[in-house]
């Protein structure tokens, strides 16, 4: 496998994962009430949006195809989240629970691949940039939960 190649795989793997958590943001932000939790989901749902659109430019410039749709286990996750809401008498606090969970699991997944220390400077720093962003919105959703509980 060529470098650019292993690379994009990588790459198109945090595509794939940035796709579900948009998806899940947005699902998120139409099942609660609050309207400081829709604003901050909404919020994280296009910061997700910004990171598939950098991961895609990078990817298309090593000349490889981006993914273009999310994956079925995110969409399985999302079905969870909701049918959780309706059957849990916190839907808020079920529904961060359920984001910080997809959230914790985004930063693994960032952690394994900034591991390789073969990317190149400008990939390194974007997906360091994002991971942090992601931990960020972990702490935040951690004191909304609390805040809701």
């Amino acid at each position: 496998m060529k470098y650019t190649e292993k690379i994009s795989n990588k790459l198109n793997e945090l595509l794939i994962k940035n796709y579900d958590a948009e998806k899940g943001y947005l699902n998120a932000s139409e099942n609660v009430d609050s309207p400081t939790l829709k604003i901050f989901f909404k919020r994280r749902a296009t910061e997700r949006s910004e990171f598939a659109k950098e991961l895609r430019t990078e990817i298309l410039q090593y000349g490889e195809i981006p993914e273009d749709s999310g994956s079925f286990k995110g969409t399985l996750h999302r079905n969870w989240m909701s049918l959780k809401s309706l059957f849990s008498s916190n839907d808020e606090e079920a529904i961060l629970e359920e984001a910080i969970r997809g959230e914790e699991a985004s930063l693994e997944e960032y952690d394994e691949i900034l591991k390789d220390r073969t990317l190149p400077p400008s990939i390194d720093a974007m997906l360091f940039r994002h991971r942090n962003a992601i931990q960020s919105a972990i702490n935040t959703e951690k004191v909304q939960e609390e805040l809701v509980s």
